[in-house]
């Protein structure tokens, strides 16, 4: 104003740009353009050059209207953009001003890969997560983080469609930031964030960084949530929840059977033209499922000797942990030495930027793993021997469970302990599934006819499914 007064100009209209001048495709900066070009006003005046622009297509803009006759003054600088003199003085110092902002963007850019390399994120905390300030991890949120944990874990079931799940943690209290409800599409964002297992991925160029942040969910639960949210599987409304729906499937054409009742029975059948199977009663399904629990029922002698030697197990574990721990710590160096050959090759120009990133998201999952199992074996205090205790105790009771539980607690123990429930013509094979399958065999052997030795037998049973309960905890 006081340029203005001194110049003997008089303002017409004020144009405030709230957004970096470093900036094209300003909303404000083009209208104001817009109506100097249709004659609007005889001139322009700014505060400073890199105040109008800092990148060269709009002090371009600017320059145009000097060169068809409309004045422009800065009221900081003196210098007249009719002269040769001036204007070349003025695109020096916009060229200096665009220069300016290329270098801020490199050191911007600078300190936030460096952040990544760090493995601290530095943008706002996804939900579930808090910021604790510049240069530091998130830290888990102790009232949304639960939340986020519990969708997870919900969703992995396989019960929920997203509108069933967003209905279902909006009743638990889960809000976003805001304080309102989430959104699907919130939602389904958050099921689909590797930032929760520990991994930072940048949307915009796919580049993913190992987070030094805690992880809030299991890699295994994202791994199973990623699966079903990739399968699209259309969800209906249940008319009759069957006791043995989706659990049986036809072996000839591989869909499942569909229960349906007749007469007062029930019968699950094939629905598909031209197969041979046709159909099963239920009451024939339950009763070759109880025959296969009863298969692997314990003698109290078994369940004495397993009980003795699972506490041998627990008083041994400690050497034994120790052992795995030094074992996981040698895999993730060496996972960090592939990760830092990974890193030279790219920089040599030996790899493509897809192929590194590719590469390099695989073998951090990897480490993520490892860092898991890490975490499992650190707080898991008795090892294999609560492991095998519980698949015991769930060996020797299954049959009785069956017999009184509910129809829904029957579906989850058959789940649990069979596979490949299949039918062909007319005829049900139901498999025990793994480790109860190791129990039903006890008595074979893989070097001739049947032994009956509870300590042999049991000695190698119980290192079976040692072995395959430290891979496959049982839930």
């Amino acid at each position: 104003m006081r340029f203005a007064e001194r110049s003997d100009l008089r303002i017409s209209r004020w144009f405030e740009e709230r957004e970096t001048a470093a900036k094209r495709g300003r909303a404000v900066f083009t209208e104001m353009i817009r109506l100097l070009k249709r004659g609007r006003a005889d001139g322009l005046i700014l505060h400073k050059i890199d105040r109008g622009a800092r990148n060269m297509k709009d002090w371009a803009e600017i320059g145009e209207l000097s060169e068809a006759g409309i004045g422009v003054f800065t009221a900081n600088e003196t210098l007249d953009l009719q002269t040769r003199g001036g204007r070349l003085t003025a695109d020096l110092q916009a060229v200096i001003a665009a220069d300016y902002i290329r270098n801020l963007r490199d050191e911007v850019k600078k300190g936030f890969y460096g952040r990544l390399k760090q493995g601290v994120y530095p943008l706002p905390a996804p939900l579930g997560y808090l910021d604790r300030g510049a240069g530091k991890p998130k830290a888990i949120d102790p009232v949304a983080g639960p939340l986020v944990r519990q969708a997870f874990e919900l969703y992995a079931t396989g019960r929920y469609s997203l509108e069933t799940l967003g209905a279902e943690l909006q009743q638990l209290g889960f809000r976003n930031r805001r304080g309102k409800t989430v959104t699907l599409g919130g939602l389904a964002k958050i099921l689909h964030c590797p930032f929760y297992v520990g991994i930072i991925r940048i949307t915009r160029t796919g580049e993913t960084f190992q987070g030094a942040h805690e992880p809030l969910v299991p890699k295994a639960l994202f791994e199973r949530v990623g699966r079903i949210l990739a399968g699209k599987t259309n969800r209906r409304p249940l008319r009759h929840d069957f006791l043995f729906r989706r659990l049986i499937r036809c072996r000839l054409c591989a869909f499942s059977l569909i229960g349906e009742r007749q007469k007062g029975r029930v019968y699950y059948r094939c629905h598909t033209k031209r197969c041979l199977t046709r159909g099963i009663r239920e009451d024939h399904v339950e009763d070759v499922v109880r025959d296969k629990l009863a298969e692997v029922r314990l003698a109290p002698a078994e369940v004495a000797y397993a009980r003795a030697k699972i506490e041998s197990i627990k008083a041994e574990w400690s050497q034994t942990r120790e052992a795995q721990l030094r074992d996981t710590d040698l895999q993730l160096a060496k996972v960090g030495e592939r990760l830092e050959r990974l890193t030279d090759a790219f920089l040599d120009g030996a790899l493509e930027r897809e192929i590194f990133e590719d590469r390099k998201r695989k073998l951090l999952e990897e480490r993520i793993a490892l860092f898991d199992r890490k975490r499992a074996l650190a707080d898991d205090n008795e090892g294999p021997a609560q492991r095998l205790a519980k698949i015991l105790e769930l060996a020797e009771s299954a049959y009785q469970t069956y017999e009184s539980a509910f129809p829904a607690e029957r579906r989850e123990l058959i789940e649990t302990v069979t596979s490949n429930r299949e039918v062909a013509g007319k005829t049900l094979d139901v498999a025990l599934d793994i480790p109860f399958s190791l129990i039903a065999d006890r008595w074979k052997s893989s070097n001739g006819g049947p032994h009956r030795g509870i300590p042999r037998t049991w000695d190698r049973l119980l290192g079976l499914l040692a072995g395959w309960s430290t891979e496959h905890p049982l839930h």
